[in-house]
């Protein structure tokens, strides 16, 4: 009998060494990111906290600013002057002489209005979580600085600090911090919103509303809580208004003022400087005491001027300044007419109209309250808006020499006509 032998088939394949290595590479990085998908689905993000906490550019800007503003560099004590390029960084100092003022941006929005004579101290200036969240903080050692804020998120904080004081403002509020560093009195006027105060010296917290006022006594206590005294309002002359001189050379000029909105005044203040910063070395009128809102300014000569006015309460608040008002006296002219040519009236829609025409180099053209000077083309042109129901509009002119001539243009769409 024959032997049979089993018989099997085998079928090999090759397989390059460099192919093992890919399918082993391929596991290793499945394993990994497998690994990796069931730590964040038991963990969460372990970067997630480094994200939140990345700050912004931490840098204040000046919006504007006038006269000497100074900036000390808190990282090397070096001082330099305010420009439009320059940022303001945490510890930086900005300071104002009797000629400076400043405004600048911070980065929750908010606005911080350096006046003349003051010194402030950019505290923190940051954001955190994509700008959802800012802390500023300032400091006022001397003089006055105007705070105004924006709409604010949740977690935002915005302080002012004075050396009796800790203010933290709420959203929209607009507030002034009066420091008086040789007295060592303070003062502090809410004109919007709202704020907490705290006091450096034993904590006392007080709530400081729209329309308030709180003095700080030389100890460090709230000494007053009263109405706030607000600004009298400037109503004559207007501003940049030209007042013409007399025949003996000088004008008597009539400074009239509104009566405060809020407070009662017993008395006003009442300064006329040739510099808007109103510095000792140009001012021209200083009148106190006065009962009424009206003051006779005499004697000045051609020239430009500035005015303001400030109450004072019987209690002895005083208000903040008026915006200072600038008026021009010029000369009485020479009798001549002020020639005005081509005028012509163009309809815009509704009650508005452009007015336009030609004068010599620097007339002034006025129309229902609007000005225009005229330029080296010789042209002017102003948009008015005409009263309801008027035909015609009456156009002012004025040389540079005073002169003064008056014109009546007709108002009915494409009419060109004129007369005098």
């Amino acid at each position: 009998m024959a032997t049979k032998l089993g018989r099997f088939n085998v079928d090999w394949w090759v397989v390059q060494k460099r192919q093992i290595y890919f399918i082993i590479g391929l596991l290793v990085v499945g394993g990994l990111a497998g690994a990796g998908g069931v730590y964040l689905w038991k963990y969460g993000n372990p970067f997630k906290s480094q994200e939140q906490t990345v700050d912004a550019p931490a840098g204040a800007r000046f919006i504007s600013f006038e006269g000497d503003v100074r900036i000390v560099r808190a990282s090397t004590r070096e001082t330099v002057q305010a420009g439009n390029q320059i940022q303001l960084y945490p510890g930086d100092t900005v300071q104002t002489q009797a000629d400076g003022r400043a405004r600048i941006s911070m980065i929750d929005g908010s606005t911080l209005v350096v006046r003349p004579n003051s010194t402030v101290i950019i505290r923190d200036n940051t954001s955190f979580e994509g700008g959802q969240r800012s802390n500023v903080r300032v400091r006022v050692g001397s003089g006055q600085v105007n705070v105004r804020t924006e709409q604010q998120t949740e977690g935002t904080r915005n302080v002012v600090e004075t050396p009796q004081t800790q203010n933290q403002l709420g959203a929209l509020t607009g507030a002034s911090f009066g420091v008086d560093a040789e007295n060592k009195t303070e003062e502090i006027r809410v004109t919007d919103g709202a704020m907490e105060t705290t006091t450096t010296r034993d904590g006392e917290k007080t709530t400081v509303r729209e329309g308030e006022y709180l003095a700080v006594s030389p100890s460090g206590t709230l000494a007053r809580r009263e109405r706030l005294l607000a600004v009298p309002t400037p109503v004559a002359p207007r501003d940049l208004e030209k007042v013409f001189a007399k025949q003996s050379g000088a004008a008597s000029v009539a400074l009239r003022w509104q009566r405060p909105q809020s407070g009662t005044p017993a008395h006003y203040r009442v300064e006329v400087a040739t510099s808007p910063f109103f510095v000792a070395a140009g001012k021209v009128i200083e009148r106190d005491q006065l009962a009424s809102n009206e003051f006779n300014a005499s004697d000045l000569r051609p020239g430009a001027y500035f005015w303001r006015v400030r109450a004072t309460a019987t209690s002895g608040q005083t208000s903040d300044w008026s915006d200072p008002q600038k008026f021009v006296v010029v000369t009485g002219g020479t009798g001549q007419s002020v020639a005005l040519t081509d005028l012509k009236t163009e309809y815009v829609g509704g009650n508005i109209y452009l007015i336009r025409g030609r004068a010599t180099y620097g007339t002034t053209v006025r129309i229902s309250g609007r000005e225009a000077l005229v330029g080296n083309d010789e042209a002017f042109q102003l948009q008015v808006t005409a009263p309801a129901g008027a035909s015609e509009m009456t156009v002012e002119a004025q040389d540079p020499q005073g002169n003064t001539s008056q014109y009546k243009v007709p108002l009915a769409p494409g009419a060109a006509r004129q007369r005098r």
